[in-house]
């Protein structure tokens, strides 16, 4: 079976001169995934998210402000983007991609997309270059229409996943699960099901038993429908904005194992990229590739 894999030329904005966030990667990853042959029927195309589905995990007077370009100095700041047209429909596109490739992934077992993983973007706001939160979308419409009864968001993006925690709060069938650097951004976390908190500097070997001690049990205990996993790449021991010291053959090893645990069980997973922050635009997007190289090699592996 070949990986369905999602993307939209939106998901790559225009943005500034000299703007420090690495729009350029979302495009770029494409292109590599294409030359080493692994999307051989093309990416699924999806269709953008509009206000009756954002609404679903965000409160409509924020929706409606973001989609007519009209949020506050302070809002703005906080995300930290230009909330302009180019910006807003890259947001409303990643949406609408994470919820295909949820939807793809309960009907072949495994999909991705190549962008997702806006895990700040709280139910009435928008921060950290994240302004509307595709993954709680996706779940809170899934299980809204009941296609899902239960899901697991594995967060192993280097920042706490505050939003999700925020726009998935009070829905126990909808569990988060956040493994981010302690004392990294945000400074005001928003309690997570189960949030864990790594020391600095943590390499590979100590990322993985972290790993094994928390996501085969809560696969076991929940037992989801479907798992979103959000692969950020910012653990790396290069990225500018993560305090952990993971190597790209960590991040593989970490994509491998969270994507086999939820194979082995049965569980459809649908992998999106988070964060990654480079200036080397062609080394980030190969390190958001691995989480691609792992989903390919598993969807080669039968559903138990």
């Amino acid at each position: 079976m070949s990986l369905p894999i999602v993307f939209h030329p939106a998901y790559e904005a225009t943005l500034p001169e000299g703007h420090r966030f690495p729009m350029r990667k979302y495009g770029r990853l494409a292109e590599i995934l294409a030359a080493r042959g692994l999307v051989p029927n093309g990416f699924a195309r999806p269709e953008p998210a509009g206000a009756e589905l954002l609404a679903v995990a965000h409160d409509r007077a924020y929706v409606e402000a973001v989609l007519a370009h009209d949020v506050s100095r302070e809002i703005e700041r906080t995300i930290g983007l230009p909330v302009g047209e180019s910006v807003v429909a890259r947001s409303c596109a990643s949406v609408g991609g994470t919820l295909l490739a949820a939807r793809l992934a309960l009907a072949h077992g495994i999909a991705g997309s190549t962008a997702g993983g806006s895990h700040h973007a709280r139910r009435e706001t928008g921060a950290g270059f994240c302004i509307f939160n595709d993954v709680a979308v996706a779940a809170r419409q899934l299980h809204a229409d009941g296609t899902i009864a239960r899901a697991l968001v594995i967060d192993c993006d280097v920042h706490q996943g505050d939003g999700t925690a925020d726009c998935l709060g009070g829905t126990p069938d909808l569990f988060t699960l956040s493994i981010h650097a302690e004392k990294n951004y945000p400074t005001r976390k928003i309690a997570s099901d189960r949030d864990v908190g790594l020391p600095d500097g943590l390499d590979d070997a100590g990322y993985l038993a972290v790993l094994e001690a928390h996501v085969g049990p809560l696969l076991d205990a929940i037992r989801p429908d479907i798992v979103f996993y959000n692969a950020g790449v910012d653990p790396h021991h290069d990225d500018r904005l993560g305090r952990l010291a993971l190597t790209d053959e960590g991040l593989l090893a970490r994509d491998r194992f969270v994507v086999g645990e939820a194979r082995r069980r049965g569980v459809p997973l649908v992998g999106v990229i988070g964060g990654g922050y480079s200036t080397d635009i062609d080394a980030l997007a190969g390190r958001h590739a691995l989480l691609f190289t792992a989903m390919v090699e598993a969807a080669g592996t039968p559903l138990r």
